[in-house]
């Protein structure tokens, strides 16, 4: 039975898990696949698209297209990849992996980023679309060690903003930070953004940037992931951001708890337990609630709720 709106979920989190949960799993593909997790999302043409991360038999990932009347039921899943590894690239020669998607209204046009995956490490790259049909390859734009990006849906001053989590060769530290561009393909070099805690928190040991955020009166509104390593292993939850209107690199709130976290079976369980990664979100404007999509476990897709309202209002309560 859900949990009504208005009141948090049996587990105490501010984003309630929807009772169809995993609405996607591996026995919902067309073909042969091990997994399929860390969705990105938007909606199109009255639907709600998913592009799935799907881990094939031979441990490789790829990014395939499910669609939905009204993004819990009716799944229907692609035949084959939009966005698959290339043998011939040695950038993604190992897979494309957790993407996200940002629909920008100049462009008429869905920009894809996720990670290309080769023997140098992970790398950012971006794709447009236009009807999730057909790609066009923007190519890499972040070099290795580079991953969990995302873009802003409009300009800011001019210029485009995408949030990506390069990994110090230095220290190996994994924060969040911002670069600029006119056109998609030239590159500011990354500005600080958001960093680990330090201590005991529960986003101490690394974290990343889950969907685009979303452009509300109060600053952009965004959900990242957060790990703390533990004797069993990480444990990946999820919290929220708020970041500045005009200057997207600046943090003006931050959530001290994390609003969902591993705790039902699907999420404690999988190739990788103890993972809520959450990586699309759509605003129903009519019902005013936030549809949030993650992958549990790295095994399956779920979905969680909260109203935009009173996530909102949660967040502004903290500097």
């Amino acid at each position: 039975m859900s949990t009504p709106l208005g009141t948090t979920s049996p587990h105490g989190e501010l984003f309630r898990r929807d009772p169809a949960n995993p609405i996607l799993t591996a026995n919902d593909w067309p073909y042969q696949i091990n997994t399929v997790f860390n969705p990105g999302a938007t909606s199109h043409d009255g639907e709600t698209v998913l592009l799935c991360r799907v881990e094939d038999r031979r441990g490789l990932s790829h990014l395939t297209v499910a669609r939905s009347p009204d993004g819990v039921h009716g799944w229907r899943v692609d035949a084959k990849p939009l966005l698959a590894d290339d043998p011939s690239d040695q950038t993604s020669m190992w897979g494309v992996e957790d993407c996200r998607i940002t629909y920008v209204a100049e462009m008429s046009a869905y920009v894809i980023s996720y990670t290309a995956y080769g023997p140098a490490g992970p790398c950012v790259a971006l794709a447009t679309t236009e009807d999730f049909q057909s790609v066009e390859k923007l190519g890499v734009v972040m070099p290795p060690e580079d991953k969990n990006a995302s873009l802003l849906p409009r300009r800011v001053n001019g210029e485009f903003c995408l949030y990506h989590r390069p990994l110090s060769a230095r220290d190996g530290r994994a924060d969040v930070w911002m670069s600029r561009s006119k056109d998609l393909r030239q590159w500011s070099n990354p500005e600080p953004v958001m960093t680990s805690r330090e201590g005991a928190w529960w986003d101490a040991a690394r974290m990343g940037l889950g969907p685009a955020p979303i452009e509300t009166e109060h600053g952009w509104l965004g959900v990242y992931h957060g790990v703390k390593e533990m004797a069993a292993g990480p444990l990946y939850r999820a919290g929220l951001v708020l970041f500045d209107l005009e200057n997207p690199a600046k943090v003006i709130r931050r959530s001290p708890q994390w609003v969902l976290g591993p705790a039902a079976d699907y999420e404690t369980h999988g190739d990788v337990p103890n993972v809520v990664f959450p990586t699309g979100m759509i605003h129903d404007e009519e019902s005013g609630d936030l549809r949030l999509y993650y992958g549990a476990g790295d095994s399956c897709i779920a979905m969680a709720t909260a109203s935009m309202s009173e996530v909102l209002d949660y967040l502004l309560q903290y500097g």
